[in-house]
């Protein structure tokens, strides 16, 4: 009882952070988009898209491992020190290899000539995120620190914003406080991560014990990671900034419902991998249960709100110089599907499980086939075009997880998860139509339309008795009794 509520409440500061990092794009792009303008923005998408692969390999999938390693071993300080510290020593070194191949890069590579500046100021990001092992936080389940030391930092980044971001020459200034917004926060944590252990440099390294898990799931992030940002990449090579600008509009609605509904994983992952160390099965079976039922009680409507007032977010939030990203956003949805379904199974069951091997497959396959329609569909269809593949290759990651599925894993009553959502969905989709139809502000009918929307989808989940959200209501149905 007392690790399921933790888990609510990690799940609750966790989802807190990630609306406030829905909230602060909600802030700061409509204001971005319409003072930098579309081609300037676009120049910011491209250059964050390079600056990904070179952050990839200052990572090196060290993330991911130091997380599920690190709550192995949190019982002990002096275990838990040494193996942040060896994790910490090895992520130095590939941040200094990633420094020097960037470097080589912007001299080398030609077309990045006009971007050398703009990637140079980007690429802080790296050392920030570096530097503050923020991992630490989460394999402690320190989630409450986290979510607090984020929202502190956004919120001074969009007071940089207003105050210095005025005119579409400030691209380089909003490149700033975009690296203090995403990574600032990191530095914060040197000193305060001293809560739990001390992490410092060592020679000791033990790379027999942490290069061969590190390197599989270095592998696996570099496919997906290719998969995520050639699309971006492909873009702005065989088009222009202008047709990158309208993809990412697409592409960030896209990834702040994807990370609002992935933020569950990072809360049950700890769990999840200390449990399938002891092959404890009973309680591996419940989390994966509150994990799907979590996706899908937010995922499910956030697919319908997304199809039933497209334009109006899009204009809402980039303005109508951006509404030619309308038709991308909706392949999109479908891409996004595949992603909570690929997600729920690659980050919670076959990593806890140390089943890396297994996302590596999907994710190279995924890459290769991205990139391979990329370069047949973008000439011709353009940002429609690099959504049709991310959809497809989404796909492709599900089916090839599938028959890899431990047999013991057993989530029963899916049809009682699903049947408040589905009749939600279907609510939804008649009150964003009705909106549509009655207003004619885009700004009234999203605001209409999310209102309308939230209550009566709650209302829809608390008639069916959905576990879920019941579970969330209990304490405060039970203090009123």
């Amino acid at each position: 009882m007392k690790e399921t509520k933790n888990v609510n409440k990690n799940a609750v500061f966790n989802t807190i952070k990630s609306i406030c990092s829905i909230i602060y794009p909600l802030i700061t792009f409509p204001y971005i988009s319409r003072v930098l303008m579309r081609e300037n923005v676009g120049k910011i998408d491209f250059g964050a898209s390079i600056i990904s692969y070179f952050s990839l390999i200052a990572s090196l999938g060290v993330t991911t491992y130091a997380v599920r390693e690190c709550a192995k071993v949190r019982e002990d300080r002096s275990e838990l020190s040494n193996m942040a510290s060896q994790i910490f020593s090895i992520n130095l070194f590939s941040t200094l290899i990633a420094y020097l191949a960037l470097g080589v890069t912007l001299i080398v590579a030609k077309p990045l000539e006009n971007y050398r500046l703009l990637i140079c100021i980007q690429s802080a990001s790296i050392l920030f995120t570096t530097l503050g092992t923020d991992w630490i936080n989460t394999a402690m389940e320190d989630f409450r620190y986290i979510t607090v030391r984020t929202v502190a930092v956004q919120c001074l980044s969009i007071v940089l914003l207003f105050l210095f971001i005025h005119r579409p020459e400030d691209y380089l200034k909003y490149a700033v406080i975009s690296v203090i917004a995403s990574s600032g926060a990191y530095l914060i944590n040197i000193p305060y991560r001293r809560k739990f252990c001390d992490i410092r440099f060592t020679r000791n390294l033990n790379l027999k014990k942490h290069l061969p898990p590190i390197f599989l799931l270095f592998a696996m992030i570099l496919s997906q990671t290719i998969y995520c940002n050639s699309d971006m990449t492909m873009l702005g090579l065989m088009k222009d900034a202008s047709e990158v600008g309208l993809y990412s509009t697409s592409v960030k609605i896209y990834n702040l419902v994807n990370t609002v509904i992935a933020s569950v994983a990072w809360v049950v992952m700890p769990q999840l991998s200390e449990n399938f160390a002891k092959k404890n099965y009973d309680e591996i079976n419940r989390l994966l249960k509150y994990s799907l039922n979590f996706i899908i009680v937010l995922g499910l409507p956030c697919l319908a709100g997304l199809n039933v007032v497209t334009g109006a977010i899009i204009e809402v939030i980039a303005g109508r110089d951006f509404l030619g990203a309308v038709t991308s956003l909706h392949i999109l949805t479908i891409a996004l599907l595949c992603s909570f379904i690929g997600g729920w199974m690659g980050n919670m069951i076959m990593i806890p499980s140390g089943r890396e091997s297994v996302c590596l497959r999907a994710g190279i396959v995924s890459a290769l086939i991205n990139i391979i329609l990329n370069l047949v569909l973008i000439p011709r269809y353009g940002l429609d075009g690099a959504a049709t593949t991310t959809a497809i290759s989404e796909f492709l990651g599900i089916c090839i997880q599938i028959p890899y599925m431990d047999k013991n894993i057993r989530v029963h009553g899916i049809w009682n998860m699903l049947k408040g959502p589905v009749l939600g969905v279907i609510a939804i989709g008649l009150i964003g139509t009705v909106c549509t139809s009655v207003f004619h502000s885009s700004f009234v009918i999203l605001a209409a339309a999310v209102l309308a929307s939230a209550v009566v989808y709650l209302l829809i989940l608390i008639l069916v008795k959905n576990e879920f959200v019941m579970a969330f209501l209990a304490p405060v149905l039970h203090r009123k009794k």
